[in-house]
This record gives C-alpha cells, structure tokens and sequence, in this order.
C-alpha cells in the first residue's frame, strides 16, 4: 500500500511540475507578430537619375517599373500591381504586434488613415483623388515621417485597439491594407 500511495505521489508530483513547466513556458512565449511586407520593383536607372544616387536598391530580378511609367499608370487609374502590401487584408488579435517590412527597392510610409486616399505626390493619385488628411505636408508632417520604412527596414506598430485600422503608403497610395483587430 505504502508503494502505491507513494508511486502516486510521485506521479501527481511529476505531472505538477509539467504543468507548472508549460505555464512557465506560455508564459515566457514572445509576443503574437502578423507580418506586411512592402513591395516595389523600381528601376534602379531610371529612379536613381531623377531622385539621387543610390534611391532604389531593387534587389528583384527581371521586372522593373520605370519612373515614367509609375506616374503614367497612376494617372490612368490603373496603379502598378507590383507596388503593394501583402497581404491586403490582416486578422489579428489584440495584443499582436504588426511587423511592416521594405522588401522592396524604396522608401514608403505606413501611415493610418482614417478613409483611403491620395497621397501627397499628387501625380500619384487616382484621377479626382485628394491628400487625405494623415498624408498631408509630407515627411514635414513628423506623424507621416515616422510612419516611414526604408528598403530593407520594419516599422512595428504595437497596441492596436479591436476594431478595423486602415494603412497606407502616402508616397505610394494605392498600397493599402485593411488590418482588423479582434
């Protein structure tokens, strides 16, 4: 008898301690991260030219977007599909931190708006399309330069309240993304 009380104890000791292990291991866990990624295929030559040496680092190979034709499909109202946060739409918990990431071969911001909109390169608007409010006076809107995220580089934007937030490049306007916490 004295064995078998004593193989309990043992067993409910055994199975405390690996409980009170994966608490301890939840506990330590980091923290919930949703990833955007930024991404671009600017022309090194072409943008380089007009906008300073070492402007687009493009690291893709094959396609590339002429500066000249970034603005021609803009004022289309057709936008480059290649220029774009992935993915469009993100479902995320409260409490998770979203991680932006440049992919891409320039500068963008990740700015939240209240409604999409232009952004303040006009000619990179959709026809008829205004400055929304947060992407007004560009980077000398400190709140839009912050927002910034630099080939290569992540922004991470923590304590999302529930609800849906609405991102957007506002050098880039039709690189949108609609993030909804739950």
């Amino acid at each position: 008898m004295r064995k078998t009380v004593a193989k309990l104890a043992i067993l409910a000791s055994c199975m405390l301690s690996i409980a009170a292990t994966e608490a301890v291991g939840q506990e330590h866990e980091g923290p919930r991260i949703s990833q955007v990624v930024a991404l671009d295929e600017c022309d090194p030559t072409t943008f380089n030219a007009a906008l300073g040496p070492d402007f687009c680092k493009n690291v893709t190979l094959g396609y590339f977007t002429v500066l000249s034709d970034l603005f021609a499909k803009a004022a289309a109202g057709t936008p480059d599909p290649g220029w774009d946060f992935e993915p469009d739409v993100v479902h995320m918990k409260q409490g998770t931190i979203l991680s932006v990431v440049d992919q891409g071969g320039e500068p963008h911001t990740f700015t939240e708006v209240k409604e999409f909109g232009g952004g303040f390169i006009p000619p990179l608007n959709a026809p008829g399309e205004t400055v929304v409010p947060e992407c007004s006076n560009g980077f000398a809107n400190v709140a839009v330069a912050r927002t910034r995220i630099l080939q290569g580089s992540q922004l991470q934007i923590t304590n999302l309240s529930k609800g849906e937030h609405y991102f957007q490049c506002c050098i880039h306007p039709w690189m949108r993304v609609k993030v909804v916490v739950k």
